[in-house]
């Protein structure tokens, strides 16, 4: 249980020093800290939980959104899709360096034991969800990347050179006052309340998004969109350090599960074949998903007598949304799987209602954040940000791992900083971290935040008013003596009051931005309804703002860099920066004109006089059950896993008679991947506990792109295709496969396992060696599931032929047939099969007459666009959009120029959207 603490004396701080500091553990922390160490810096890495489990990143991610993979996606149009999204406000450079270095971060990750999705031969499964460009690589089974992370910065080399603080919650960072440069920290023990200084050579800002801004709909104050432990400690550190930061007026807002409070994943559901739909089933969005013009779309469908809007999933086969449920339920949120149960809802039968974010502030999903440059380097000397805080617009993971990166190859030239530290600085750090044990029955925090977060949604999230914003800062300003007021008694309490100082920080800097930006711009981001229209005379420009000497919150316009791409939409002014200085309130009526000032109201004795509204937070969980004692060998062993042991360590761990030791020791092996892993978890598929087995498979299935390809783990998974276990025989075949040790022969076999999982498995391992023959052979596979890989599997070896698809374009089954005409497209459709596909577009079923349109693609121009020109007038919309998308391969050819411009009033969004862009591209 916390004690009472009583507040420390500032002269007996506990202090630190190191070369380069790096605040927070999460994704960009993590990256900046390892890359630092590497270049020869001592490196401190402070996190106020524990970096095994923070950040973002804890509960792993779905797929990377912005992986320009070479030979899938160029550096230059990825830039130029980032400023088309950004309506043109964004510093190229920064955009570029994301661009240029990502695909090499993706394989540095690889080496680590991250893992992304590759075809049967190997190479990235890049898919396409933009309408332009395809830069979405899934990560199916990327829960663990913070594990892995983590494994890291255990390694023995890099434990010599990394420092980790867990517990220790930096509130200011401290500057020297000659020069401004940052020389360190202020903070404390989120445990122990001890006070805590660190100096350092360089600081390294990487705490993530402001994700506890707006209040959710549930009121519950951690059920926010983003992380809620990213309350904007950096936002308000790098403020008060006196660094720029800009773009705090483009807010982060999100489509969601209505209720829910998750994503609704246009990332991982629309490569599936999932979509958003109005009540009515349309398609409506027109622009782009990475943009706010989209949300803005969004937001004006759910406010129509259209609404409410829908993720549909339910149109899909079992298998598709057996594999989306295995993505979302797992890696994306846990609880999603429970909170549709509870409601009796399945994506077979129900389509998921979706509603509106929160806002918040993040760099990596929108454009707020502190100002750097293509180094992560602040405006403040020696200060540099990385991930969601730093503002590169929608930067997402991979940007994030790059800019910490950067961040810590910049920051590794510094040695520590050994002078002294600033009093006033210290002390006022000490104030603010302090100040509510001083008054410990003050406020409460959650009733303090939710107020001021309730003030947020009724003043600040969009549609916005310059009125309106105006009572916000007035709330604001008010609201300040209330945080001042608030009351605590233990550390833990302390760093939640000093999240909520964060939060009113960035509420401010939130509202005066967003009134100083006189126009309206991305969309629903920041939608001005008394400045409704783009000025782009006047606001293509950055608006930045930092603290003045005197303490206010000032405003400079600043032109937008020459663009590296050139984008035709959008022409930077350029020309001197415009200093705004402080932003003018909107006057707002009341009562109207007083000749005097009212006086007070005399206060009986015992009297509450404050007129404020003392809204308290909903109420918190309860307390879970008391849990069962864990055994002393598996305390043991957790211990042993923090110091990287071997496998001889370990080993006897891995024969203990409980089967509890045991997975915990697969997991331990999974955490620190020590030499002979690869043969020794192979050992543990043949484990005769399920658990066991289990782990084993999912550690496999982790590390693959770390465990050395040796003939003795070959064996061992060899062996295990005979385990009675088919969850075992899957894994062995993928890793089998993955690592290049197995054959045709060897894959064929399994061809005759009575799971469908293995056999489709064993599909797509036969892809992986081009036995055309054997595939061929499963054609009449009793599966449907097993038919439909045969049929895109044919398509995928490396030399493609569409003879084998033969016996699959009739099967009766509409999903193999419409897989098998689909897969022309990649084997080559000559004028029989062209014929075959345009017979097929006539077919009752859509799945089929969608197949025969995307076959055609790959048909003789003379033959296909007769054809498909007139399946633009079909009933179903991804028919009509397989088709232009066919008609877009055949652009050259007049007729089908003619069709496209035909389909540009389609009634469904997509089909007019694609149809739009081969106008573009035409002209």
């Amino acid at each position: 249980m916390d004690t009472p603490l009583t507040v420390p004396d500032p002269a007996g701080a506990t202090e630190l020093s190191c070369d380069v500091l790096v605040v927070g553990g999460g994704t960009a922390g993590t990256m900046a800290a390892l890359t630092a160490a590497g270049r020869g810096a001592n490196v401190l890495l402070l996190e106020k939980a524990h970096v095994r489990h923070s950040g973002a990143l804890a509960m792993g991610m779905d797929g990377v959104n912005n992986a320009v993979v070479p030979g899938r996606a160029e550096p230059d149009d990825y830039v130029a899709e980032i400023t088309r999204a950004n309506d043109g406000l964004v510093d190229q450079s920064t955009v570029r360096q994301t661009a240029t270095r990502g695909f090499a971060m993706v394989r540095r990750l690889e080496s680590y034991g991250v893992k992304f999705e590759k075809d049967e031969h190997g190479e990235y499964a890049v898919r396409q969800v933009h309408r332009s460009g395809s830069y979405v690589l899934p990560m199916p089974e990327g829960k663990d990347v913070k594990k892995v992370l983590y494994r890291q910065l255990r390694r023995r080399e890099m434990r010599e050179r990394i420092r980790i603080e867990n517990r220790v919650m930096p509130v200011r960072v401290l500057t020297h006052p000659d020069d401004g440069r940052a020389v360190g920290v202020a903070g404390f023990h989120t445990r122990t309340g001890e006070f805590v200084l660190v100096r350092a050579g360089a600081v390294i800002l990487a705490t993530g998004a402001c994700g506890r801004l707006g209040l959710p709909a549930s009121g519950y104050l951690y059920g926010t969109y983003e992380n809620p432990t990213n309350a904007g400690d950096g936002y308000a550190m790098a403020y008060h350090a006196g660094a720029a930061l800009t773009g705090i007026e483009c807010f982060q807002v999100n489509p969601l599960i209505k209720d829910y409070n998750g994503p609704a994943c246009a990332y991982v559901a629309n490569p599936f074949g999932g979509y958003q739909v109005n009540r009515h089933g349309e398609r409506f969005v027109e622009s782009d998903y990475w943009s706010g013009q989209m949300m803005a779309e969004f937001a004006a469908e759910l406010a129509s007598d259209r609404g409410p809007v829908y993720l549909k999933l339910s149109h899909l086969p079992e298998e598709t949304v057996g594999a989306v449920e295995s993505i979302l339920h797992t890696t994306e949120r846990p609880t999603r799987g429970t909170f549709h149960e509870g409601r009796g809802h399945d994506y077979r039968t129900h389509d998921i209602e979706m509603h509106i974010s929160e806002i918040g502030l993040c760099g990596g999903h929108s454009a707020s954040g502190v100002r750097v440059d293509a180094h992560a380097r602040t405006t403040v000397p020696r200060l540099y940000a990385a991930g969601d805080l730093a503002s590169v617009p929608h930067n997402y993971m991979i940007g994030a791992f790059v800019f910490g990166d950067l961040a810590g190859e910049d920051a590794a030239k510094y040695t520590a900083y050994e002078g002294e530290l600033d009093r006033r600085q210290v002390l006022d750090a000490h104030e603010l971290i302090y100040r509510p044990l001083r008054n410990p029955s003050g406020p409460p925090q959650p009733q303090v935040e939710y107020k001021l977060r309730r003030f947020v949604n009724d003043y600040v999230a969009p549609p916005k008013t310059g009125a309106k914003l105006s009572l916000a800062v007035e709330a604001f300003d008010r609201m300040s003596r209330e945080i001042a007021g608030m009351g605590a008694r233990t550390a833990h309490e302390l760093m939640r009051c000093a999240e909520v100082s964060f939060i009113r920080d960035c509420a401010e800097m939130a509202a005066r931005a967003s009134l100083a930006r006189t126009e309206s711009r991305w969309g629903l981001y920041h939608e001005r309804l008394d400045h409704p229209e783009r000025d782009d005379a006047d606001w293509l420009h950055h608006l930045d703002l930092r603290k003045s000497p005197s303490g206010a919150m000032e405003f400079t316009a600043r032109p937008v860099e020459p663009y590296l791409v050139p984008v035709p939409e959008f022409a930077p002014p350029g020309g001197p920066e415009r200093h705004l200085g402080e932003v003018e309130l909107v006057p707002v009526a009341t009562a109207g004109p007083r000749e005097a000032v009212p006086a007070a109201r005399p206060a009986a004795d015992g009297a509450v006089t404050a007129a404020e509204d003392p809204a308290e937070g909903p109420a918190p969980d309860p307390a879970e059950g008391p849990a069962a004692a864990p055994s002393p060998r598996l305390l043991e062993l957790l211990g042993l896993v923090e110091d990287s042991p071997g496998l001889d360590v370990l080993g006897p761990y891995l024969e203990d008679a409980d089967p509890a030791v045991r997975a915990a020791a697969v997991t331990a092996l999974g955490e620190t991947a020590p030499a002979g892993t690869g043969p020794a978890l192979a050992a543990r598929l043949r484990d005769g506990s399920p658990r066991v087995r289990a782990a084993a498979s999912a550690a496999l299935r982790e590390l693959v792109e770390v465990l050395p390809a040796e003939p003795v783990l070959g064996d061992g998974l060899r062996e295990a295709l005979g385990v009675p276990d088919p969850g075992v025989r899957t894994a062995a075949l993928d890793v089998l496969r993955a690592l290049r040790l197995g054959d045709a022969p060897l894959y064929a076999a399994a061809l005759a396992d009575p799971e469908v999982d293995v056999r489709v498995g064993a599909v797509r391992a036969l892809v992986s060696v081009d036995a055309v023959a054997e595939l061929a052979r499963a054609a009449a596979d009793p599966a449907r599931e097993v038919r439909v890989a045969v049929a895109r599997g044919l398509a995928a070896v490396r030399d493609p032929r569409p003879g084998p698809l033969a016996p699959l374009l009739d099967d009766a089954d509409p999903l193999v047939g419409g897989a098998a005409l689909a897969a022309l497209a990649g084997t080559g459709c000559p004028p029989e099969y062209a014929a075959r596909a345009a017979a097929a577009l006539g077919a009752p079923a859509w799945q089929v007459r969608a197949g025969a349109a995307t076959a055609l693609r790959a048909a003789p121009a003379g033959l296909a666009v007769p054809v498909l020109a007139p399946v633009l007038a079909d009933p179903n919309a991804d028919v009509r959009k397989a088709a232009v998308l066919s008609l877009l391969a055949h652009r050259d050819d007049p007729a089908a120029r003619t069709a496209l411009a035909g389909a540009a009033d389609d009634p469904d969004a997509d089909v007019r959207a694609y149809a739009a862009r081969a106008a573009h591209a035409v002209h």
